[in-house]
């Protein structure tokens, strides 16, 4: 059974900065793609980045240019940079691995940006 355990979700300020780490249960190398997405309060779960075995990346246009995905083999963490906070960042973020035969999800943190 595969776990992916997010951390690092807060409680911050307009235009701060968080760093979400996910930390897998085994190799990150074994997955084909893994990345972030996220989901406010009624909303759908969108795409925030992925990054590929390769170390390819792919953002949501609405985080283009302020988020920054990065992996870490050795560690099995997959990380997510977020600087330039706004509001409209809140939201539950789930962490996500893809292998060749199924996909999973992490428990989910919560990033709050307020003033």
């Amino acid at each position: 059974q595969v776990q992916l355990v997010e951390s690092g979700g807060g409680l911050v300020q307009p235009g701060e900065s968080l760093r979400l780490s996910c930390a897998a249960s085994r190799s990150i190398f074994s997955f084909n793609i893994m990345g972030w997405y996220r989901q406010a309060p009624g909303k759908e779960r969108e795409l925030v980045a992925t990054i590929t075995r390769g170390s390819s990346t792919n953002y949501g246009d609405s985080v283009k240019g302020r988020f920054t995905i990065s992996r870490d083999n050795a560690k099995e963490t997959v990380y997510l940079q977020m600087n330039s906070l706004k509001p409209e960042d809140t939201a539950v973020y789930y962490c996500n691995a893809m292998d060749s035969w199924r996909t999973y999800w992490g428990q989910g943190t919560q990033v709050t940006v307020s003033s």
